[in-house]
């Protein structure tokens, strides 16, 4: 069957929609072009749509989100703000600040030795603020660490949860909760840079060995605080920073004693 021929009507309209392209061809091609720039932004329009603006219920659910999805740090009761304090029982005037964190129910606290050594009186502020007065119970000169038995505890009060080293690798990432230069608790994000290093502590003036190096941000006041996993597991006591200068701020490398010592020292077995 041949293809039918198009009606003479037909052709007379084609012929002129080509004679009016060929007189007006340079408005032709730009309505073209008007077109698909049109069709250009319409489809991007619908593949990409423009995000509607935040409002302040969406800020407040995003705060919440990450909020509640941040690695853990041990367990708010137990880091503890430690104090070198007067020996006038009604002067509670700082002499000095670091951290400690609460090891067992009973209110023993691990902290740094340098934190308290030399002191007149020692005390600790608790998370929930309560303020009590502390013993030093023990002491391990060679570790740089000290155990504080808090006189008044709080009713909740919840002790951190231990972990080897053995399973840390370097990369790992850590957290240093404390109290630099006073402030906080802060809490501080890094990694694991190398293990079994060594340190010469110019306060207790003898080398510490065995040590944790990591390069979450720590200064003066985080000493004796936790170093944890990111699950919440306390790996480490904060024990000294290195810096080649004498202004004592943090330039990356950090120190910690392993917990397998700093238990293992008082005849705890966490693990």
């Amino acid at each position: 069957m041949q293809p039918a021929e198009a009606s003479p009507s037909v052709a007379k309209l084609f012929a002129a929609i080509v004679a009016f392209g060929r007189r007006h061809e340079r408005s032709t091609l730009l309505v073209a072009a008007g077109l698909l720039a049109a069709l250009a932004v319409l489809t991007y329009a619908i593949l990409f749509p423009r995000p509607r603006a935040l409002t302040q219920k969406d800020i407040d659910s995003a705060v919440h989100y990450t909020l509640n999805n941040l690695p853990q740090a041990p367990s708010r009761d137990s880091v503890v703000r430690v104090r070198q304090l007067p020996r006038d029982p009604s002067n509670n005037t700082e002499i000095a600040v670091g951290s400690g964190v609460v090891i067992v129910d009973s209110g023993l606290i691990l902290t740094a030795l340098h934190v308290v050594a030399g002191a007149e009186r020692v005390g600790v502020v608790f998370a929930n603020g309560l303020e009590s007065d502390a013993d030093i119970v023990s002491e391990q000169p060679e570790n740089d660490l000290a155990v504080l038995q808090a006189k008044t505890l709080p009713d909740d009060l919840k002790p951190a949860t231990l972990e080897s080293t053995a399973g840390l690798d370097v990369g790992d990432r850590v957290i240093a909760v404390g109290f630099p230069f006073g402030i906080g608790p802060s809490v501080t994000a890094g990694v694991i840079s190398g293990f079994k290093r060594e340190y010469f502590s110019p306060e207790g003036n003898h080398l510490l060995t065995d040590l944790i190096q990591f390069d979450a941000a720590v200064n003066p006041g985080n000493s004796g605080g936790p170093l944890v996993t990111e699950d919440g597991q306390v790996v480490g006591i904060v024990t000294a920073i290195l810096n080649p200068t004498s202004e004592r701020v943090f330039i990356g490398i950090g120190f910690a004693v392993p917990i397998e010592t700093a238990a293992g020292g008082i005849g705890l077995s966490p693990f």
